[in-house]
């Protein structure tokens, strides 16, 4: 064994370290020529850091800002992590994220839960960019083209616009750099057929360029009856040195996905109590069309200029261009009768979403001085031009039962008043110009004053193809204009230790998404708003050997649409949600071979003031806890290298019980998920890796839709992969 490799297994410890040159001095003699030694680097750990509050983010500031700067809740899942826990996709990331639960069932692939709201009160971006669709177009995307995930908690409108009541998430793709050539390989194979082959390459051409290509394909037969996928993804940069202050980056990115027969959804027993229960019978079933289908293609591509006009002044200007096709064809509610003897099918969905946005992004940073101390500004100014047409046919059926257990289904067009064809149903124009501005002062050489906001004029333009009718107008406009912003201090109270406080505000649309929002859905109703009062620390301990966050926060939604007690019928916004909650994150290195990590949420989720419509009258559900929401998530995380080639891993996530419905009558139980690993390094740069998730083949839910189905989350896996860089 090498002497670097006994310094990065720990073992050789800087006293040690000295000893030893020490000794070597001694024995060359005082009049032996000194040695020059190779540079050589201490480090505790080969693993890297479970919780680095040095790392930078971009998502929950412009400023440049450190996780331990920044006055907020803020979480970054990078490439190590990702790999070191044996994340495949963006959804699996946001499992990293304290109290995160995400869901990516067909009709709602993207939806994430965070800090009691979910929908569109919770913002994903994509490299910086919203493109109004979140529900949908965050779909959890395989997560090899992404170099890391980064969230911030509660309130944060005045970052990225319209949404993030609940929490902002921010999806980072792999760019050109020019820290040397590098590529990188690994294939894998798993239980259902699961495979996947990944290549990226970075590649520093001359004094100038640089070009970096990573491509995925992953395909799957599918854990429910009938199911298989195939997934393509592609990005690729090329970044320029124009000048020695102008550099160009540009982007490209595409992504195919074909769900044969995607899975929708498990029926729930009859009868329905107080707690759900799921057949094991029905687990694997799969009860869509024969033929049922979603496809996904979508294509991104950014034109990055930076320019370094000064030592203090940076600019950067971003174009960026988005296009999603996205077809659907599925039967997709199923409902056991009141015997459990048969399941009875319904909602036929015929649907083709055809987004695309345009937009520019200026920015600029400025170091500066106010009154004397260091004072960094961040703003600038962003258009867009979002425009979705969607072409839905749906027929409600019930198109007849089945035997849960043993049955058949028929091609999507025999069922009865379906027909093939795409015919538009209205386009939404959703245009949008904000500027923004943010300020970090040290008032004085401990405590730092940041600000922030954020003023958006949002112009909504939707245009209806079929029947005009009162409540379905040929053409209707709306203009929103919030103003949201962040006031914090945030304070060192050693040079291990700090804390903050903070304040911060977010609107959202009322109908959720505008991008497709119908004439009832916001008629002369104003975006809400929503306001978070959150306090925290940032520290390290154990000889910075440990790192930890803690939080606490309150976040108060107001003027959400409620059924009106005089018309139920009708909406009204005067509606009000409320959550607060406390988060804690830590990792520890425990010794040169074994690290420990984990996170804990605990929150207190509720309608304030909520009225739903009940056979024709308006119940109160006021004191309810909004539906998907759990009070405790929870997930840990140990890694241990008995020998400088082998490393195992263990891991654990619980989520407490969660509410069907918001008459808060139905609820599943908590559930418990083990996870395990063992690596292998073959060489110095290629390992191989054996991975199971869900060990004790739990059955449970990732989400639910009602009372009457539950999405399931995945059973037992196993896959080995193998992984190399050279």
């Amino acid at each position: 064994m090498t002497y670097s490799d006994l310094i990065k297994r720990g073992s050789l410890k800087p006293l040690h370290l000295a000893m030893l040159l020490a000794f070597t001095h001694g024995a060359l003699g005082s009049e032996a020529k000194p040695a020059v030694l190779d540079e050589i680097s201490v480090t505790a750990s080969s693993f890297g850091q479970p919780l680095d509050l040095k790392q930078k983010n971009q998502t929950a500031s412009r400023l440049g800002l450190s996780i331990k700067e920044t006055p907020a809740s803020v979480t970054v899942v990078d490439r190590e992590t990702m790999e070191r826990r044996g994340i495949d996709n963006t959804q699996e990331a946001l499992k990293s994220v304290p109290g995160i639960t995400s869901s990516s069932a067909p009709g709602s692939p993207g939806s994430v839960f965070y800090r009691g709201f979910s929908s569109a009160s919770v913002t994903q971006l994509f490299n910086g960019i919203t493109v109004q669709y979140d529900a949908i177009a965050a779909r959890a995307v395989d997560s090899w083209i992404y170099d890391r995930v980064e969230a911030i908690g509660g309130a944060s409108s005045f970052l990225y616009g319209a949404g993030a009541v609940g929490g902002t998430i921010n999806y980072i793709t792999k760019l050109a750099h020019r820290d040397g050539n590098h590529t990188e390989f690994k294939a894998g194979y798993g239980r259902f057929d699961a495979t996947q082959l990944a290549v990226g390459t970075n590649q520093v051409l001359d004094e100038r360029n640089a070009v970096r290509l990573d491509v995925n394909r992953d395909t799957m037969n599918g854990w429910s009856d009938g199911t298989k996928r195939e997934a393509w993804q592609a990005a690729g940069s090329w970044l320029v040195d124009l000048t020695p202050a102008l550099r160009h980056t540009l982007a490209l990115e595409y992504q195919s996905e074909q769900v044969d027969r995607p899975y929708w959804g498990t029926p729930i027993l009859k009868p329905v109590g107080d707690r759900i229960r799921i057949d094991e019978g029905t687990r694997f079933k799969n009860y869509n069309s024969q033929d049922g289908i979603y496809e996904q293609t979508v294509r991104w591509a950014r034109s990055i200029l930076e320019f370094k006009a000064t030592d203090r002044l940076n600019l950067r200007n971003t174009f960026y261009h988005y296009d999603a096709l996205r077809d659907y064809r599925n039967v997709e509610t199923y409902a056991f009768n009141a015997t459990n003897t048969a399941v009875t099918r319904s909602n036929a969905l015929l649907q083709r979403h055809d987004q695309t946005l345009n937009g520019n992004r200026l920015e600029f940073t400025l170091d500066s001085s106010l009154g004397g101390r260091s004072s960094t500004w961040a703003g600038g100014i962003d258009y867009s031009v979002n425009k979705q047409t969607r072409f839905p046919l749906s027929v409600s059926g019930p198109f007849g039962s089945v035997d849960p257990y043993n049955f058949s289904t028929e091609n999507f067009f025999s069922l009865p008043g379906v027909t093939p064809g795409f015919n538009p149903d209205r386009t939404n124009r959703v245009k949008t110009l904000a500027l923004f501005l943010e300020n970090r002062t040290f008032l004085t050489k401990d405590l730092s004053l940041v600000t922030g906001l954020r003023h958006d004029s949002i112009d909504l333009e939707v245009t209806n193809h079929r029947t005009v009718s009162a409540t379905n107008p040929a053409y209707f406009e709306r203009r929103y204009t919030p103003l949201t912003g962040r006031l914090a201090l945030a304070y060192d109270l050693t040079d291990n230790a700090n804390a903050y406080v903070q304040y911060s505000t977010a609107a959202d649309p009322p109908a959720g998404i505008l991008t497709t929002a119908s004439f009832t859905q916001v008629r002369n109703f104003d975006l809400t708003t929503g306001k978070q009062w959150e306090v925290g620390s940032k520290f390290s301990f154990a000889d910075k050997r440990g790192n930890g966050t803690l939080a606490y926060y309150e976040i108060t939604r107001r003027n959400i649409a409620v059924s009106d007690p005089a018309n139920p019928g009708t909406t009204i916004p005067v509606g009000q949600q409320s959550s607060r909650g406390i988060e804690l994150a830590l990792g520890y290195q425990v010794t040169g071979n074994l690290q420990v990590a984990g996170n804990l949420s605990l929150v207190n989720a509720q309608y304030d003031e909520f009225n739903e419509t009940v056979g024709g009258v308006a119940v109160s559900r006021a004191g309810n806890r909004p539906t998907n929401i759990p009070k405790r998530v929870a997930n840990l995380w140990l890694t241990y290298s008995p020998l400088p080639a082998i490393e195992l891993g263990a891991d654990l996530r619980y989520v407490s019980s969660r509410y069907a419905d918001t008459a808060n009558t139905l609820s599943d139980d908590a559930y418990t998920l083990f996870g395990a690993s063992a690596s292998y390094k073959l060489d110095r740069t290629t390992r191989l890796v054996l991975r199971g998730k869900n060990l004790t083949d739990k059955i449970y839910a990732e989400s639910f839709s009602g009372t009457n189905m539950a999405y399931l989350g995945q059973p037992r896996t196993i896959d080995i992969s193998i992984q190399t860089s050279f």
